[in-house]
């Protein structure tokens, strides 16, 4: 059996142990869940701040989304025991916490959906969840069928642990009106004022079922008793209805069920956070039962086919066309559509998450390019984040002062207006001036925060975020951000058509690059406030930096000789089994003239893995150069597979790309490659972009589409079906025989399709 298989709608695993960490994701506007395949689930909703309702056993520290999650036998979870009462054997759905092995396992991510398929003790098992669209509450299902012919007397008992709520108040108890077990808690507070802003906040966790339970038990320490989670005292003696008093609550109800040969039997359940019993009353009568769970799986596939994209491929390689083809194009859609379920995004992240939404929702991406502008500070510098909400805080990273932001407005603009023609948009008014002013104002805060040699000042930090002590004394300077200055003055000067001063200022500014960072080989990453450049060939340690090199081929500073020498050393020094890496070698000791990143472990986050943002990146420079080979070679490293060994060491389960494997190659093969399991990345924008407008070719102009194809020279055919402003373009590419472009049969000049009198479908065949 096939360790995974992926296709366009789904993607199963076939064993709990392979790959313990793998993982899926679902979310909606108001919540997202992360689930391994083993059961164990990090959830998140919004009250406006994200909060959680199902937490770990102690007290947790807020924190953002962590990489390489360790998970623990009082992970948060969501798990059912299944009890025969004869043979007195037992196991849990899906894998934890009791572990049995069973005959049979199946872990399959759809779009809307998480399902489990198992076959234990001659039981089939099946456990799905799905979201709604609009509720922060999961639905379950649970399905158990005999396989044998003689009756079978079952305990079940779901267990979904609470956790540690609140040091202030919890508990937990059973309403025998709702048929609910309700945790209870007040979110801790010291300070008046919190006391009345927490008043409208969810303190209460519920589950509920649409049977009857024979028996409850919220105290999770006597739940377990001696036996611990693998074996529970209460899941043989049965639950005792206990009451969880300033007592560690979990919701645990009983099922006693027997089973005749060959039957079927099927139970229901919502679990989510609350404010109060009506609340409970009112999500149980809207979401349990089987009505409801069907209702709800049609409307959050609906909401998920919002965010299928622009362009679906056919290729020789089946496997990279299935993700290509649905799981990209969902994550583009989730980070676009959710702002990654924070109210204060960093400004980057915004605008960039905007930029993959031009390929979804392009009116999305009108709408965050408005309203970043819209927060533009007075000097036309950007904030550090974007305040989603009145009385939204910057918290984490957005505290610290960081120099990039105002360059994506650009990076955003130029993929909105190829793919929409929108110009109309630059004349929009926010807050008393035009779109064309405020970004003019950020170009000239750009040119401002420059030194004498015309390099941009990083300050606390660039899109690197722990490069934090390059500049902080006020005068280090950074060679990406120079560069990357460079590459929006460029694109404002195509997109407004004026020249001056911007395309003199990018000159000189390309120009400074290659005095004062050029290495003869590559282009140095910054010079620190004592004047040291780094990122070049005698550092021990860091000597390489991928970001300058991808911006140096957009931003023009990199001749065509020097990029042939850059991408040779890319390939030479910092090319890996599972991609690019972001910098090599990693730093293995602090260097304070750099900052917290040399910090990090080798090969981990922005010290050396294959930190996927930056390989996109670089994917989309090349491109822009048309190394298509070397651009789809990097693209199909960032998917697992379809090779096992490749599966099991990275430890990925291709439904997203994470935002990095390790790195440190060389140096740590044992660990290189392995995922970071997390799905919030700005990669998906820049892959999605760099696979239409790039590999495809399939850019939009203010004439029409432009078709520039830069493929793998080993795919004599390949096939894309485009959706561009109103219609639909069939387009098949071969190799042989004069280049040239066909439509509908007669031959183009040139490789712009001109946009039709009226939309329509449109067949294209591209001879290459």
């Amino acid at each position: 059996m096939r360790l995974i298989t992926l296709t366009s709608d789904s993607c199963t695993l076939t064993s709990a142990t392979a790959m313990p960490r793998a993982s899926g994701f679902l979310w909606n506007r108001k919540m997202m869940l992360h689930s391994t395949c083993r059961g164990f689930v990090t959830a998140q909703h919004m009250q406006p701040e994200p909060a959680k309702y199902s937490h770990a056993p102690v007290v947790e520290g807020r924190t953002f989304m962590l990489p390489e999650t360790a998970h623990y036998a009082h992970h948060p979870g969501r798990f059912v025991y299944v009890r025969d009462l004869v043979s007195q054997r037992h196991f849990s759905v899906p894998h934890e916490p009791v572990r049995r092995a069973p005959k049979m396992f199946a872990f399959t991510q759809h779009p809307e959906r998480l399902e489990w398929a198992l076959e234990q003790d001659e039981l089939d098992i099946r456990w799905s969840l799905v979201l709604p669209v609009d509720e922060a509450v999961e639905l379950w299902r649970l399905e158990i069928r005999n396989r044998l012919d003689i009756e079978r007397a079952l305990r079940i008992v779901p267990y979904f642990p609470v956790g540690y709520m609140s040091w202030m108040n919890q508990g937990a108890y059973f309403d025998a009106g709702l048929n609910a077990v309700i945790a209870s808690s007040v979110t801790a507070y010291q300070k008046i004022d919190d006391y009345f802003k927490n008043q409208h906040l969810k303190d209460k966790t519920f589950l509920t079922c649409d049977r009857l339970a024979d028996a409850f038990e919220t105290r999770r320490e006597d739940f377990e008793g001696e036996g611990g989670l693998s074996d529970p005292d209460m899941l043989r003696s049965g639950l005792k209805g206990g009451e969880a008093l300033y007592e560690t609550p979990a919701a645990v109800l009983q099922f006693d069920q027997t089973l005749d040969a060959h039957e079927t039997q099927v139970w229901h359940f919502v679990f989510g956070p609350a404010f109060d019993e009506a609340e409970v009353a009112r999500l149980k009568d809207a979401y349990l039962g089987a009505e409801a769970f069907e209702r709800v799986c049609t409307e959050a596939r609906a909401y998920v086919e919002q965010g299928r994209g622009v362009l679906s491929i056919e290729t020789p390689d089946t496997h990279f066309d299935a993700f290509m083809n649905r799981w990209l194009a969902r994550q583009v859609y989730y980070h676009g559509d959710t702002n990654r379920l924070t109210t204060d995004p960093q400004t980057r992240n915004y605008l960039q998450d905007a930029l993959g939404m031009v390929f979804v929702r392009p009116h999305s991406a009108r709408e965050s390019l408005l309203y970043a502008l819209s927060k533009q500070n007075a000097d036309g510098s950007m904030p550090d984040g974007i305040k989603l909400y009145d009385g939204a805080q910057f918290s984490f990273i957005n505290q610290v002062p960081h120099t990039d932001h105002c360059v994506w407005l650009f990076i955003l603009l130029e993929a909105y207006l190829d793919e929409t023609d929108d110009y109309a948009v630059l004349e929009a008014e926010v807050g008393g001036q035009s779109v064309r002013a405020r970004l003019e104002a950020a170009l000239h805060w750009l040119l401002k925060t420059r030194d004498h040699r015309r390099m941009s000042y990083i300050d606390q930090g660039d899109w690197n975020d722990p490069m934090n002590m390059v500049g902080w004394k006020g005068k280090g300077v950074s060679g990406w951000l120079t560069l990357a200055v460079a590459y929006a003055l460029r694109l404002w000067v195509r997109l407004s058509g004026e020249t001056e001063p911007w395309a003199a200022e990018a000159e000189a500014m390309n120009a400074a690059m290659n005095t004062h960072l050029w290495d003869g080989d590559w282009f140095g990453r910054g010079i620190t406030d004592d004047d040291a450049a780094f990122g070049i060939k005698s550092d021990p340690e860091g000597r390489l930096y991928l970001n300058p090199q991808s911006f140096a081929l957009l931003s023009g500073a990199a001749s065509e000789a020097q990029a042939q020498r850059m991408v040779h050393a890319v390939a030479s020094e910092l090319e890996t089994p599972y991609g690019v890496e972001m910098l090599g070698p990693p730093y293995t000791k602090m260097r304070e003239d750099v900052g917290r990143l040399t910090q990090k472990s080798p090969g981990v986050a922005e010290n050396g893995s294959v930190y996927n943002h930056a390989a996109a990146f670089y994917i989309y420079s090349l491109t822009q150069v048309k190394k298509g080979e070397k651009a789809f070679e990097l693209m199909r490293k960032m998917l697992a597979g379809v090779d096992e060994a490749d599966y099991v060491q990275r430890g990925q389960f291709p439904v997203f790309i994470p935002n990095y494997y390790r790195g440190d190659f060389h140096a740590h093969p044992r660990t290189a490659g392995r995922s970071s399991q997390l799905f919030n990345t700005g990669t998906v924008a820049w892959v999605y972009r760099s696979l239409i407008e790039g590999l495809f070719g399939l850019k939009g102009t203010r004439e029409g589409l432009s078709i520039q194809p830069c493929l793998p020279a080993q795919w004599a055919e390949a096939r894309a079906t485009r959706l561009f402003r109103g219609s639909t373009y069939h387009v098949t590419y071969r190799r042989g025989g004069p280049p040239g472009l066909m439509l509908d049969g007669q031959p183009i000049a040139g490789d712009v399709l001109p946009l039709p009198q009226t939309p329509g479908t449109f067949e294209v065949v591209v001879t290459l």
